[in-house]
């Protein structure tokens, strides 16, 4: 298996709902470390798993719609609990539809994988790995 990862950040505004979210219940910020690895199992006809400066793109565009907003305010946020692993869950479907949008590159039929990881701080982070 082969892979390729990127980094960025975002940095959100957003609570949460819930007596188990404790203090995070109230208006606070987040910075997130985001790292998005594409896995293939083979290399496309250029050694690539997929162009990293294409990868690199598509990541700042997807979290560029998502940062220095208040999720609260964004209306297909509403009712949900923008945790850290329901994030990277929406990180990594808007990754993919830019990939499928051919974004990433023409030839991508090869990936089988992404994983989109938020990391809070240096000891917590949450992931969600879409395979095709």
């Amino acid at each position: 298996m082969f892979s390729v990862t990127v980094r960025d950040h975002m940095m959100v505004a957003h609570s949460l709902t819930g007596e188990v979210f404790g203090p995070a219940q109230r208006l606070h910020g987040a910075t997130y470390v985001v790292d998005l690895t594409v896995k293939a199992a083979t290399l496309d006809q250029d050694g690539l798993v997929v162009d990293i400066g294409r990868v690199a793109t598509a990541l700042g565009a997807v979290l560029g719609e998502l940062s220095y907003r208040n999720l609260d305010d964004e209306v297909s946020f509403e009712g949900v609990n923008t945790t850290s692993e329901r994030l990277a869950g929406i990180v990594a479907d808007r990754v993919v539809q830019r990939l499928r949008a051919g974004e990433l590159g023409a030839r991508t039929d090869h990936v089988t994988a992404i994983v989109v990881t938020l990391r809070e701080s240096h000891v917590a982070w949450a992931s969600c790995e879409l395979e095709f």
